[in-house]
């Protein structure tokens, strides 16, 4: 796939504080890629110099070949950024807003349509003050789709908004996938970036820790899964012990925990009980996720 976005040793200082510190990614084209930290890990002043936004200390960033400070003009009409704390007028409609955006382009997209799909279309005459905090973020993805830009940056579009409104929003940002866009969104979420992103890279303090997709993440991180079920009765668990790496038991519950690896192991699980004619009264499996991959990468949770 092309690389859209290229970032070889991006470093960027603030006074004695170190931001970013050698970051090196790339973008491919029609992906959705996250950078995945805490708060203060340096995401935002990443993705900022990668906008153009900021100037970096050092290193090279590429977006389309182009270098996003000095080819600004070029790549206006290519880029489409929603920021992390965009604040429009109290008394601007969002009509307006999306028509005064409009005019910023040489070949904007249709107004009526773009608030249709976005569900803003009731909205139109509603002041931005008096629009819920999903509503909010959703006018910002609309600025930023305004001009149908081929690359979309989204920076913490989620934070603060109850999980009703999160789910909307992400069924948006895989729209803009569908339609062809690539997609650059920074986030310190795991579910969200577990299930919007293609590839995803950990920062911490200002370096990239991981790259990968969070699938492989995961499974490189923490490759160990768990079954556990209910029986009746009293249980011989010895004839599970060459399958697993590890068996817990709630005696009181009658509940059996079996740790292990490898793609057949729920299947020899399975294949276990049903030989030992064990009454399974409940039974379900224990997959990890980004969020341990994290906890193993870093040994702590993600701090807001």
């Amino acid at each position: 796939m092309t690389s859209i976005i290229e970032v070889e040793d991006l470093s960027k200082n603030y006074a004695s504080t170190v931001a970013v510190d050698g970051v090196s990614f790339e973008v491919l084209e029609g992906e959705i890629f996250g950078l995945l930290g805490p708060n203060g890990a340096g995401k935002t002043t990443t993705m900022e110099c990668v906008e153009g936004i900021r100037k970096p200390d050092g290193g090279h960033i590429f977006i389309f070949g182009l270098n996003p400070v000095t080819n600004a003009n070029s790549l206006h009409e290519r880029l489409g950024v929603q920021l992390q704390e965009a604040q429009l007028q109290k008394r601007i409609k969002v009509g307006e807003a999306v028509a005064l955006w409009a005019t910023l382009y040489s070949n904007p997209v249709d107004i009526e349509h773009l608030l249709e799909q976005l569900g803003l279309a009731e909205k139109r005459n509603t002041w931005f003050m008096n629009l819920s905090g999903g509503q909010k973020q959703r006018l910002s993805i609309a600025l930023a789709l305004i001009h149908d830009p081929d690359v979309v940056f989204l920076d913490e579009l989620t934070t603060g908004l109850d999980p009703q409104a999160r789910r909307t929003i992400w069924k948006l940002v895989s729209d803009i996938k569908t339609r062809g866009k690539t997609v650059f969104l920074t986030t310190h979420l795991m579910e969200e970036a577990e299930h919007l992103c293609d590839r995803v890279a950990i920062i911490e303090h200002g370096k990239i820790i991981a790259l990968d997709t969070p699938a492989n993440l995961v499974h490189d991180h923490c490759p160990e899964q768990s079954v556990v079920f209910s029986v009746k009765g009293p249980a011989d668990t010895t004839p599970f012990e060459s399958i697993v790496t590890k068996i817990t038991q709630n005696g009181s519950a009658g509940e059996i925990r079996l740790h292990g690896i490898g793609e057949d192991f729920v299947s020899n699980v399975i294949h276990t009980v049903a030989a030992q004619n064990l009454s399974v009264l409940n039974f379900r499996t224990v997959t990890p996720t980004l969020e341990d991959a994290y906890l193993k990468l870093t040994g702590h949770s993600i701090r807001d």
